[in-house]
């Protein structure tokens, strides 16, 4: 009998080198992170499990958050790698609450790079850093040789100031506690997508890359009892969820029903045989919140042009830290953090 070699499209857990799916946002970059870099790292603010550390300094409460940036290609609909830097940044500490303050930028430039394209990147930065009222005040630029660096790579550190005392973490979801989406997911990685492969759609698809800020501020200023906030970036919605399911040692269900897709998104989806569950997202973030302040956030979020098409996704129950989606078809899907790489170079 010949020999038969089986084998699983699905990565291995344990890698010897590093793979573009380690930095999808899914089950790999996770095992990377606890297993090889907080198990040296390993302290009390980097247990936070948040995009941004909340650090005591006096009697102040700063968040400090650091993050780069290799998306290809860099110009893309709705955006570019500059818009995309500050915004992310700017996101990371509006996630713990934060006010945005200060940025460094970090440029590493690779030999042969077009200096127009850079100047447009540069000013792409200053109008995102003047809307989200934050000020680069340090950085730093490296070039590489040639077929060394791809053109541009940018990395961005942000200082924010906390005015409030709330606790905003995954470990405070709690039993009971609803989730509440700002919109529709998807439209980055799709746009991104778009012009990398080339493909047209009959609309237009744009990056949703926003600052969230001012709808933060305005969730804040209701006074709800606010246990987190996370942006859906790399890894998309699944992946969040995963990850604050497994921190509060909850189980988390989510219905189909009452997740907004666009139906151009829906459909490029289905063509490409992508999930929107796991697709990037760069303007798109949940808030998690007991019941009883449920509507009122609601409410506040359908007021702010980035949290219009805001809906109440899924709840949190007491169990064994397990997503789960209740399908249109009234069966259930158990929603597991992504494994592989749907998308790479997405940020």
């Amino acid at each position: 009998m010949d020999k038969v070699t089986i084998s699983c499209p699905l990565p291995i857990t344990k890698q010897e080198t590093i793979t573009l799916a380690h930095g999808s946002g899914g089950k790999l970059m996770h095992n990377l992170i606890d297993d090889v870099i907080l198990s040296v790292l390993k302290n009390r603010y980097l247990d936070g499990n948040s995009d941004s550390a909340v650090i005591e300094l006096g009697t102040s409460k700063l968040a400090f958050t650091t993050d780069s940036y290799v998306v290809n290609p860099i110009f893309f609909p709705g955006g570019d790698i500059g818009t995309l830097a500050v915004n992310g940044t700017v996101n990371d500490l509006a996630m713990s609450g934060a006010k945005p303050l200060y940025l460094s930028v970090g440029l590493i430039l690779e030999e042969g790079f077009p200096i127009e394209s850079l100047k447009r990147i540069m000013g792409s930065m200053n109008v995102a850093a003047k809307y989200s009222g934050i000020t680069l005040v340090t950085g730093d630029t490296k070039v590489v040789d040639k077929g060394k660096g791809d053109g541009i790579f940018i990395n961005t550190a942000g200082i924010g100031v906390v005015e409030h005392n709330l606790n905003i973490s995954p470990y405070e979801v709690k039993d009971g506690d609803v989730i509440i989406l700002n919109g529709e997911l998807g439209e980055h990685g799709i746009a991104i997508m778009a012009v990398r492969e080339n493909l047209s759609f009959e609309s237009n698809i744009k990056s949703d890359t926003a600052p969230l800020v001012e709808i933060v501020n305005k969730i804040i200023k209701t006074n709800a009892t606010i246990h987190c906030f996370r942006d859906l970036t790399r890894g998309g919605l699944g992946s969040a969820l995963n990850e604050i399911a497994e921190a509060a040692n909850v189980s988390i269900e989510i219905y189909e029903e009452n997740i907004p897709v666009r139906k151009d998104v829906q459909g490029a989806c289905e063509i490409l045989g992508l999930d929107p569950i796991y697709i990037a997202n760069e303007g798109k973030f949940i808030t998690i919140v007991p019941e009883k302040d449920a509507e009122k956030t609601l409410e506040v979020m359908k007021k702010d042009k980035e949290g219009k098409n805001a809906k109440v996704i899924g709840k949190v129950k007491k169990g064994d830290s397990i997503v789960s989606m209740k399908t249109t078809f009234g069966t259930n899907r158990i929603i597991d953090m992504l494994t592989g790489e749907q998308l790479p170079r997405i940020c």
